[in-house]
Protein backbone atom coordinates (compact mmCIF):
# COMPACT_ATOMS: atom_id res chain seq x y z
CA UNK A 1 0.00 0.00 0.00
CA UNK A 2 1.00 3.22 -0.49
CA UNK A 3 0.97 6.13 1.85
CA UNK A 4 -2.44 7.32 0.61
CA UNK A 5 -4.01 4.22 0.70
CA UNK A 6 -2.63 2.91 4.37
CA UNK A 7 -4.63 6.44 5.52
CA UNK A 8 -7.85 5.73 4.25
CA UNK A 9 -7.54 2.30 5.20
CA UNK A 10 -6.97 3.58 9.24
CA UNK A 11 -9.84 5.34 8.90
CA UNK A 12 -11.75 3.24 6.55
CA UNK A 13 -12.76 6.40 4.65
CA UNK A 14 -11.84 6.33 0.86
CA UNK A 15 -12.39 9.85 0.94
CA UNK A 16 -9.60 10.60 3.35
CA UNK A 17 -6.01 12.09 1.61
CA UNK A 18 -3.13 11.59 3.75
CA UNK A 19 -1.06 14.50 5.40
CA UNK A 20 1.27 15.86 3.27
CA UNK A 21 3.76 15.61 6.34
CA UNK A 22 5.24 11.88 5.88
CA UNK A 23 8.10 9.32 6.99
CA UNK A 24 8.90 6.16 6.51
CA UNK A 25 8.28 5.62 10.60
CA UNK A 26 4.57 6.64 9.65
CA UNK A 27 4.64 4.53 7.34
CA UNK A 28 5.25 1.34 8.86
CA UNK A 29 2.63 2.50 12.28
CA UNK A 30 0.04 3.07 9.88
CA UNK A 31 0.32 -0.53 8.46
CA UNK A 32 -0.09 -2.30 12.10
CA UNK A 33 -2.72 -5.22 11.70
CA UNK A 34 -3.76 -7.71 14.86
CA UNK A 35 -2.60 -11.10 13.18
CA UNK A 36 -4.33 -13.94 15.34
CA UNK A 37 -3.27 -16.56 12.67
CA UNK A 38 0.23 -17.83 12.75
CA UNK A 39 3.07 -20.21 11.21
CA UNK A 40 4.92 -22.69 13.19
CA UNK A 41 8.28 -21.02 12.04
CA UNK A 42 10.28 -20.44 15.06
CA UNK A 43 11.17 -16.56 16.08
CA UNK A 44 14.73 -17.35 16.42
CA UNK A 45 16.90 -15.52 18.93
CA UNK A 46 18.15 -12.91 17.47
CA UNK A 47 15.09 -11.68 16.34
CA UNK A 48 14.03 -12.06 19.80
CA UNK A 49 17.42 -10.05 20.69
CA UNK A 50 16.79 -7.04 18.12
CA UNK A 51 13.03 -6.91 19.57
CA UNK A 52 14.14 -6.58 22.84
CA UNK A 53 16.14 -4.21 22.09
CA UNK A 54 14.23 -1.76 20.67
CA UNK A 55 11.78 -2.64 23.68
CA UNK A 56 14.56 -1.25 26.24
CA UNK A 57 14.94 2.21 24.07
CA UNK A 58 11.69 3.00 24.87
CA UNK A 59 11.19 6.23 27.39
CA UNK A 60 11.02 4.56 31.40
CA UNK A 61 9.88 6.71 33.83
CA UNK A 62 12.62 8.34 36.03
CA UNK A 63 14.77 5.75 34.27
CA UNK A 64 13.15 3.16 36.80
CA UNK A 65 12.75 0.50 34.26
CA UNK A 66 9.89 -0.84 36.03
CA UNK A 67 9.38 -3.33 33.82
CA UNK A 68 10.67 -6.82 32.62
CA UNK A 69 9.30 -9.27 29.76
CA UNK A 70 9.02 -13.52 29.95
CA UNK A 71 9.44 -15.13 26.79
CA UNK A 72 7.64 -18.27 26.46
CA UNK A 73 8.14 -20.65 23.72
CA UNK A 74 7.15 -24.02 25.09
CA UNK A 75 3.81 -25.10 23.78
CA UNK A 76 2.68 -26.40 26.77
CA UNK A 77 3.42 -23.32 28.84
CA UNK A 78 1.18 -21.08 26.18
CA UNK A 79 -1.60 -23.23 26.81
CA UNK A 80 -2.20 -23.11 29.82
CA UNK A 81 -1.82 -19.53 28.80
CA UNK A 82 -4.10 -19.66 26.03
CA UNK A 83 -6.70 -21.55 28.80
CA UNK A 84 -5.57 -17.91 31.56
CA UNK A 85 -6.52 -15.61 28.44
CA UNK A 86 -10.22 -17.35 28.04
CA UNK A 87 -8.83 -19.99 25.42
CA UNK A 88 -7.81 -18.07 22.69
CA UNK A 89 -6.13 -20.23 20.52
CA UNK A 90 -3.37 -17.81 18.48
CA UNK A 91 -1.96 -17.63 22.56
CA UNK A 92 -1.19 -21.51 21.71
CA UNK A 93 -0.48 -21.60 18.08
CA UNK A 94 1.58 -18.63 17.97
CA UNK A 95 5.74 -19.97 18.66
CA UNK A 96 6.10 -16.81 20.93
CA UNK A 97 4.26 -15.14 23.84
CA UNK A 98 5.71 -12.22 24.77
CA UNK A 99 4.35 -11.47 28.66
CA UNK A 100 4.67 -8.28 29.52
CA UNK A 101 5.51 -7.37 33.33
CA UNK A 102 4.69 -4.49 35.52
CA UNK A 103 7.81 -5.27 37.70
CA UNK A 104 8.40 -3.79 41.09
CA UNK A 105 10.46 -6.52 42.61
CA UNK A 106 13.45 -5.33 41.27
CA UNK A 107 13.37 -1.91 42.66
CA UNK A 108 12.39 -3.46 45.96
CA UNK A 109 15.47 -5.95 45.95
CA UNK A 110 17.47 -2.65 44.83
CA UNK A 111 16.81 -1.26 48.04
CA UNK A 112 17.13 -3.97 50.49
CA UNK A 113 20.69 -4.39 49.12
CA UNK A 114 21.30 -0.99 49.25
CA UNK A 115 19.73 -0.91 53.28
CA UNK A 116 17.26 1.58 51.68
CA UNK A 117 13.66 2.25 52.63
CA UNK A 118 10.92 1.41 49.76
CA UNK A 119 7.52 1.86 51.10
CA UNK A 120 6.83 4.03 48.17
CA UNK A 121 6.48 0.87 46.32
CA UNK A 122 3.03 0.37 48.02
CA UNK A 123 1.61 2.91 46.52
CA UNK A 124 -0.33 2.76 43.25
CA UNK A 125 1.77 5.41 41.24
CA UNK A 126 4.32 3.45 41.54
CA UNK A 127 2.11 0.16 39.77
CA UNK A 128 1.21 3.13 37.23
CA UNK A 129 4.73 3.11 36.67
CA UNK A 130 4.88 -0.50 35.88
CA UNK A 131 2.23 -0.70 33.97
CA UNK A 132 2.98 2.74 31.85
CA UNK A 133 6.78 1.46 31.52
CA UNK A 134 5.52 -2.37 30.67
CA UNK A 135 3.30 -0.69 27.73
CA UNK A 136 5.96 1.93 26.18
CA UNK A 137 8.67 -0.85 26.19
CA UNK A 138 5.55 -3.23 24.50
CA UNK A 139 5.06 -0.80 21.29
CA UNK A 140 8.12 -0.50 20.66
CA UNK A 141 8.57 -4.31 20.57
CA UNK A 142 5.90 -4.73 18.31
CA UNK A 143 6.79 -1.94 15.64
CA UNK A 144 10.41 -3.71 15.71
CA UNK A 145 8.48 -6.95 14.84
CA UNK A 146 6.50 -6.24 11.83
CA UNK A 147 9.30 -4.52 10.66
CA UNK A 148 10.74 -7.90 10.84
CA UNK A 149 8.20 -9.12 8.58
CA UNK A 150 6.83 -11.02 11.79
CA UNK A 151 3.31 -10.13 13.56
CA UNK A 152 1.51 -9.14 16.54
CA UNK A 153 -1.15 -9.05 18.55
CA UNK A 154 -1.75 -7.92 21.99
CA UNK A 155 -3.49 -10.17 24.55
CA UNK A 156 -5.33 -8.56 27.92
CA UNK A 157 -6.93 -12.10 28.43
CA UNK A 158 -3.18 -12.23 30.84
CA UNK A 159 -5.20 -10.16 33.57
CA UNK A 160 -7.92 -12.74 33.37
CA UNK A 161 -6.38 -15.11 36.10
CA UNK A 162 -3.23 -12.92 37.57
CA UNK A 163 -2.19 -15.10 40.19
CA UNK A 164 -2.38 -18.62 37.91
CA UNK A 165 -0.04 -16.53 35.22
CA UNK A 166 2.08 -15.46 38.22
CA UNK A 167 2.00 -19.55 39.28
CA UNK A 168 3.05 -20.60 35.62
CA UNK A 169 5.79 -17.78 35.22
CA UNK A 170 7.11 -18.00 38.64
CA UNK A 171 6.75 -14.49 39.22
CA UNK A 172 7.95 -13.28 42.50
CA UNK A 173 5.99 -10.66 44.77
CA UNK A 174 5.73 -7.18 43.24
CA UNK A 175 5.04 -8.27 39.95
CA UNK A 176 2.09 -8.91 37.76
CA UNK A 177 1.25 -9.85 33.73
CA UNK A 178 -0.19 -6.49 32.24
CA UNK A 179 -0.65 -8.28 28.89
CA UNK A 180 0.50 -10.95 26.21
CA UNK A 181 2.07 -10.54 22.78
CA UNK A 182 1.79 -13.01 19.91
CA UNK A 183 4.56 -12.95 18.02
CA UNK A 184 5.37 -15.04 15.00
CA UNK A 185 4.91 -15.31 10.73
CA UNK A 186 1.65 -14.06 9.62
CA UNK A 187 -0.47 -16.71 8.01
CA UNK A 188 -0.60 -15.42 4.46
CA UNK A 189 -3.75 -17.48 3.56
CA UNK A 190 -5.59 -15.65 6.54
CA UNK A 191 -4.33 -12.47 6.00
CA UNK A 192 -5.27 -9.80 8.46
CA UNK A 193 -6.77 -6.21 7.61
CA UNK A 194 -6.02 -2.97 8.89
CA UNK A 195 -8.63 -2.07 11.48
CA UNK A 196 -10.15 1.56 11.10
CA UNK A 197 -9.49 4.10 13.74
CA UNK A 198 -12.21 6.89 15.14
CA UNK A 199 -11.60 9.91 12.92
CA UNK A 200 -9.04 12.12 14.19
CA UNK A 201 -12.18 14.90 15.26
CA UNK A 202 -13.04 11.78 18.33
CA UNK A 203 -9.71 11.70 19.77
CA UNK A 204 -7.62 14.80 19.21
CA UNK A 205 -8.66 17.45 21.36
CA UNK A 206 -7.36 21.05 20.67
CA UNK A 207 -6.45 23.07 23.69
CA UNK A 208 -9.63 21.80 25.92
CA UNK A 209 -11.46 18.83 25.75
CA UNK A 210 -14.17 18.97 22.94
CA UNK A 211 -17.73 18.23 24.09
CA UNK A 212 -18.95 15.11 23.92
CA UNK A 213 -21.71 15.89 21.83
CA UNK A 214 -19.97 17.21 19.68
CA UNK A 215 -17.90 13.95 18.79
CA UNK A 216 -21.25 12.16 17.70
CA UNK A 217 -20.99 12.93 14.07
CA UNK A 218 -17.49 11.08 14.42
CA UNK A 219 -18.20 8.55 16.43
CA UNK A 220 -21.57 7.96 13.97
CA UNK A 221 -18.71 7.52 10.79
CA UNK A 222 -16.68 4.98 12.97
CA UNK A 223 -19.70 2.91 13.53
CA UNK A 224 -20.28 2.73 9.34
CA UNK A 225 -16.35 2.13 9.22
CA UNK A 226 -16.45 -0.70 11.84
CA UNK A 227 -19.57 -2.64 9.86
CA UNK A 228 -17.34 -2.73 6.64
CA UNK A 229 -13.99 -3.97 8.33
CA UNK A 230 -16.22 -6.47 10.39
CA UNK A 231 -17.97 -7.68 7.05
CA UNK A 232 -14.94 -7.78 5.54
CA UNK A 233 -13.15 -9.90 8.68
CA UNK A 234 -16.30 -12.34 8.15
CA UNK A 235 -17.04 -11.44 11.88
CA UNK A 236 -20.35 -11.90 13.81
CA UNK A 237 -20.05 -8.91 15.96
CA UNK A 238 -24.08 -7.68 16.68
CA UNK A 239 -24.54 -3.75 16.86
CA UNK A 240 -22.45 -1.15 16.32
CA UNK A 241 -18.74 -0.37 17.41
CA UNK A 242 -20.76 2.13 19.99
CA UNK A 243 -23.25 -0.54 20.99
CA UNK A 244 -19.94 -3.66 21.09
CA UNK A 245 -17.83 -0.61 23.21
CA UNK A 246 -21.38 -0.24 25.85
CA UNK A 247 -21.66 -3.94 26.31
CA UNK A 248 -17.56 -3.84 27.32
CA UNK A 249 -18.30 -2.28 29.97
CA UNK A 250 -22.36 -2.79 31.31
CA UNK A 251 -20.87 -4.50 34.60
CA UNK A 252 -18.49 -6.88 36.49
CA UNK A 253 -20.04 -9.54 34.63
CA UNK A 254 -18.19 -8.21 30.85
CA UNK A 255 -14.90 -7.84 32.31
CA UNK A 256 -13.80 -11.67 31.70
CA UNK A 257 -13.00 -12.51 35.51
CA UNK A 258 -10.84 -8.98 35.72
CA UNK A 259 -13.59 -7.35 38.14
CA UNK A 260 -11.85 -9.28 41.10
CA UNK A 261 -8.25 -7.22 39.52
CA UNK A 262 -7.72 -5.71 43.00
CA UNK A 263 -8.04 -8.34 45.29
CA UNK A 264 -5.74 -10.28 42.57
CA UNK A 265 -2.81 -7.47 42.55
CA UNK A 266 -3.48 -7.72 46.99
CA UNK A 267 -2.30 -11.05 46.31
CA UNK A 268 0.67 -10.21 44.59
CA UNK A 269 2.31 -7.99 46.58
CA UNK A 270 0.53 -4.35 45.66
CA UNK A 271 -0.95 -3.03 49.05
CA UNK A 272 -2.22 -0.20 46.37
CA UNK A 273 -2.55 2.83 48.78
Amino acid sequence: MNAQDLYRARYGDPAYSAPQTWSPIIEHLLGHRSVRSYLPDAVSDDQLSAIIAAAQSAASSSNLQAWSVVAVRNPSTRAALADCAGGQAHVKEAPLQLVWLADLARLDHLAQTSQRPAAGLDYLEMLLVGVIDAALAAQNAAAAAESLGLATVYIGGMRNQPEKVAELLKLPPKVVAVFGMCVGTPDPAKPADIKPRPPQSVVLHQESYTPLAEQDSGIAAYNEAMAAFYTRQQMDVRGTWAVHSAKRVAGPESLSGRDRLVEALHALGFPLK
